[in-house]
């Protein structure tokens, strides 16, 4: 499956439209603190947002799939906790939350599952991204 993403800069300083071709809009901003107006999410937390989103999504349709009675589901990610050392992996901090009437061999096949969501596997394996420069 292919999926399109387009953003576009605005009037306003470091404040970028995002669509999709499905014509869904969204923003980011940068911090205060980076020059932004922290309006919106910066880059990184929409990059976090749609590995939480893709998780969750995964595991509900996981447990619809076997019937299982998961009622929530409720993830929480950081990026770098503790500053990374020159040369070390930056991190992505993941913490899973589940409410249901589930047990201990369900909740690890849920945490295994969690781990195959297409965004996890995506950030996790080799990307290869090209790049072209072209007038508007």
């Amino acid at each position: 499956m292919s999926y399109q993403a387009y953003a576009h800069s605005t009037k306003q300083k470091y404040i970028v439209d995002l669509s999709d071709d499905a014509n869904h809009v969204w923003h980011v901003d940068l911090p205060a603190e980076a020059g932004g107006g922290g309006t919106a999410p910066n880059p990184m937390q929409v990059l976090l947002s749609a590995l939480g989103a893709c998780t969750t999504a995964t595991l509900q349709m996981y447990a619809d799939h076997k019937g299982w009675d998961l009622q929530e589901v409720k993830v929480d990610l950081v990026l770098d906790p503790e500053e990374p050392k020159a040369g070390e992996a930056r991190q992505i901090v993941r913490q899973v939350h589940v409410a249901g009437d589930l047990d201990d061999t369900q909740k690890a096949r849920l945490l295994k599952v969690a781990e195959s969501c297409p965004v996890h596997k995506l950030l996790a394996g080799e990307i290869n991204i090209q790049t072209a420069l072209q007038d508007l």
